[in-house]
């Protein structure tokens, strides 16, 4: 038996709690992980508070992402004892996820650790951090280089906090959008240059404004992604990871046919292979560990529910970890 945080939903009656379940046996292109960290990221958030139709399956185990060690494989990439993390995959969705001790999840999703990088930090970054990761490679895809200007939304939560700290890496002057002043200590120890109030781009605005950013990695949608795309500078790229604000898109095709303006979008549920191994590689080589560290709060499974609330709450400050056997 194993323990897991399992989600029902019978006649509309929607229930969260932890559970013991019997062993997992992996189906063909399924690798059996003996999970020892997982995360919250904002579709675990949805799912475990019943406040989106994420799930599609129930019951289900969430948790999209997990990293530990490899029990049985049914793929030749994998072997029993490999140290990986999975991501993605449709995990936590249609597929019983990681918050929870074994999980059976596709090798599509799944990543070996390199040495010196432990499963704790593998899910500090998880999707979120993962998410960040590619569109910083779309950015540079699409003609980014270093010294530009780059706005990033969102900038407190998970993909805004990795974000920050992979572009300032890399070079460039990052300007945070964020609703929370208080927190620019916070901002400017992951990188950013500068500090603006994101109500500056909620509302709507002009279909095409003073140009500003090279580049935009925006996790909010709605009227910060379109006035996100109005500020672009002509052949500037944005990278759409998110909809925090809202999934839909009031604009105008403006940018894009007077400024050539590219907005990406960003898929982080199932990249092809070379992508998914790239984006996993500019973390394990780019991302400076010991401030994941700090950017990072760590919760028992038993505290997992507690932790989504306040994630769609908005009470969370970069990551959560949640350590499964506790």
């Amino acid at each position: 038996m194993f323990k897991a945080l399992y989600l029902r939903k019978d006649d509309g009656a929607f229930e969260a709690g932890l559970r013991e379940l019997p062993p997992l046996q992996p189906a063909d292109g399924q690798v059996l992980i003996g999970v020892e960290w997982s995360t919250l990221n904002f579709k675990d958030g949805l799912a475990i508070t019943n406040r989106a139709p994420v799930v599609r399956s129930f019951p289900m185990v969430p948790g999209i992402d997990g990293a530990g060690t490899v029990l049985q494989s049914r793929h030749p990439d994998f072997q029993p004892g490999d140290r990986v993390l999975t991501t993605g995959a449709d995990v936590g969705e249609l597929t019983w996820g990681c918050l929870a001790q074994q999980a059976a999840v596709p090798a599509a999703g799944v990543v070996k650790l390199p040495e010196g990088f432990t499963a704790r930090q593998a899910m500090a970054v998880g999707t979120a951090g993962f998410t960040a990761a590619l569109a910083v490679l779309a950015l540079e895809r699409h003609g980014l280089q270093p010294g530009g200007e780059v706005l990033v939304t969102g900038a407190t939560g998970g993909v805004g906090s990795i974000a920050i700290a992979l572009l300032a890496r890399a070079g460039h002057r990052v300007v945070a959008a964020t609703g929370k002043p208080d927190e620019s200590g916070y901002l400017r120890e992951l990188g950013a240059s500068e500090i603006i109030d994101r109500a500056t781009l909620a509302a709507p605005g002009k279909p095409l404004q003073r140009e500003r950013w090279d580049g935009v990695v925006d996790a909010l949608g709605s009227h910060t992604l379109v006035n996100a795309l109005a500020q672009t500078k002509r052949d500037g790229v944005v990278a759409a990871c998110g909809l925090a604000q809202g999934g839909d898109l009031p604009g105008t095709v403006m940018p894009f046919i007077l400024r050539n303006v590219t907005l990406a979008g960003i898929n982080s549920v199932w990249p092809a292979r070379p992508l998914r191994e790239a984006a996993w590689q500019r973390v394990f080589t780019a991302l400076d560990t010991a401030l994941l560290d700090r950017l990072t709060e760590e919760l028992p499974l038993s505290r997992a529910e507690e932790g989504a609330r306040a994630l769609m709450d908005g009470k969370v400050r970069g990551r959560i970890v949640v350590r499964i056997d506790d």
